[in-house]
């Protein structure tokens, strides 16, 4: 399942956009799921990080493009961004925020199809990505993002998922290697934390999910540096 948010308040273009996801799915067997939102405000309010791709129109009325954007960013990194715009020239924004791509107005199905291909392609591989850990009676395989962070205590690693936490023999720096290539920083020498879900930093804390983490002074500057880097695009 492929979970779609098209954000237009142009009817004639919302029509057109989820026609064509509609054919995009059927054209190659994929199952796609298509939410449709008026402007940036509808999409925002109580925002989740449940969709893969967001189609996502520049010029609105009340909250534009950009600035859903950045708000959508500021709890969800991982989401595929595409901008729908009149002006090419607005494209170059688009890596304030990590877009993967753009399509200009009128919207073709030579264009639209070339172009959502390549961001379905890069929201399977966010998806897919997956680690196997070896438990204490055999091996457990998760999905890369279901977990939080990682805490380790007297050589023993706790990765605490969406699903609980797992507990395993090892040490910190197994751990580092295993998940600095998806994305993890250590914001102090027991953690290390899952950049995707980041909410909130503060001078020494920075919080994760619903959990509260302390940030030392050592770790800050790598951290913020690995985040910003990861926020603004610089990822797989």
């Amino acid at each position: 399942m492929l979970r779609t948010a098209i954000v237009e308040d142009d009817e004639a273009c919302v029509k057109e956009l989820s026609g064509y996801v509609e054919r995009y799915g059927r054209e190659n067997g994929q199952d796609i799921q298509v939410f449709i939102y008026r402007d940036g405000s509808a999409i925002l309010k109580e925002y989740e990080p449940k969709y893969d791709i967001i189609l996502l129109d520049i010029e609105m009325p009340e909250i534009n493009g950009m600035e859903t954007a950045k708000r959508i960013r500021a709890v969800d990194p991982d989401v595929v961004l595409v901008f729908i715009t009149n002006l090419a020239s607005y494209a170059i924004y688009g890596y304030e925020v990590g877009a993967l791509d753009f399509i200009t107005k009128p919207v073709t199905w030579f264009t639209f199809q070339l172009r959502f291909r390549r961001a379905a392609e890069r929201a399977a591989m966010r998806k897919n990505e997956e680690i196997l850990l070896a438990c204490h009676d055999g091996f457990e395989k998760i999905q890369v993002r279901d977990i939080y962070y990682v805490e380790v205590q007297n050589r023993m690693l706790y990765y605490h998922t969406r699903r609980g936490t797992i507990e395993l023999r090892g040490t910190m720096k197994s751990a580092e290697e295993m998940l600095y290539p998806h994305h993890f920083a250590k914001c102090n020498h027991w953690y290390i934390v899952n950049l995707a879900h980041v909410k909130r930093i503060t001078k020494d804390t920075v919080t994760v999910g619903d959990k509260e983490l302390e940030m030392s002074r050592r770790a800050r500057t790598g951290f913020l540096d690995a985040l910003t880097a990861y926020m603004g695009g610089g990822y797989g």
